[in-house]
């Protein structure tokens, strides 16, 4: 009897030691109650080079503890998870939701999180460049980087602006929604990564949680904006920004922009200029 258990320990062990060990990635999303919303994620291993995505593989959608949605991933690794968020309980919020792997032959247990946004479209949103939220790290580098980009650069501590959380949790607080906005250090590089160490570097600073969206460095933006407000999104009226095409994006669209900190050289003109966190919401 002890030598059958010793061998079916040594199966068991076999058998899991044969699984895949991946990695689950999941995009934020902005919905409305009531509509019916799409959350995609990414299934990947590490093939030692490059990230493969794993098709194939059952995918769960949990909220509250409760499995509300499932899928396969496709060949390259995403699934789209539908979820329509109820009318009451849920709108004005920022919920954290998870994404598991199902019952699988293949592939080790792994799940990953996001945000999604169930707000009114009536609500106000703030539009916030990540870099207006971040100091230059402490890391010595060749050449200050003009911008801070999540993903960049490796072992550089970004830290947060002084006042930044503490200033944009009172302005989120009661009233405002905030969109985030990363640009992508590359154009190569993994949306869904990066996506993911922006929530992280937020969550890390205790920033107010909202919807991160991540585009291609310096455009795209426009679109985007666009988009949203053709979408019903017309309280999309102020951007708070570092950078001068972030600023000049919002400006072209009649849009208030505010620039935080202070640039040392000129500005674009009816540009908004908060010399720090603290005096942002005397500019808005």
């Amino acid at each position: 009897m002890g030598l059958v258990i010793v061998l079916l320990c040594i199966t068991t062990v076999a058998f899991a030691a044969t699984k895949t060990d991946a990695t689950i990635l999941v995009k934020d999303t902005l919905a409305i109650p009531g509509q019916l919303a799409t959350i995609e994620a990414r299934l990947t291993a590490s093939t030692g080079i490059a990230m493969t995505g794993l098709g194939g593989e059952p995918i769960e959608l949990l909220i509250n503890g409760n499995v509300v949605a499932r899928g396969m991933t496709g060949g390259d690794g995403k699934v789209f998870l539908h979820y329509r968020p109820p009318k009451q309980g849920q709108k004005g919020s920022t919920i954290r939701v998870r994404v598991r792997l199902g019952n699988s032959s293949r592939v080790l247990p792994v799940e990953g999180e996001a945000h999604l946004a169930v707000w009114e479209q009536r609500d106000p949103i703030l539009v916030v460049e990540l870099a207006s939220l971040m100091e230059q790290p402490t890391a010595r580098l060749p050449v200050p980087l003009p911008l801070p980009l999540i993903g960049a650069t490796r072992d550089l501590d970004w830290k947060p602006m002084p006042d930044a959380a503490q200033e944009l949790a009172k302005l989120t607080q009661f009233y405002y929604r905030v969109i985030y906005v990363a640009w992508l250090p590359s154009p190569d590089a993994d949306g869904f990564r990066v996506i993911h160490q922006t929530r992280t570097w937020l969550a890390q600073h205790q920033f107010p949680p909202g919807y991160v969206l991540v585009l291609p460095s310096g455009g795209m933006l426009g679109e985007k904006l666009d988009a949203l407000r053709e979408a019903g999104w017309k309280t999309l009226k102020v951007g708070i920004g570092r950078s001068k095409v972030f600023v000049e994006t919002f400006l072209e669209r009649r849009l208030a922009a505010i620039m935080v900190p202070e640039p040392s050289g000129e500005v674009p003109p009816k540009t908004r200029v908060a010399k720090d966190w603290k005096e942002v919401r005397k500019k808005i």
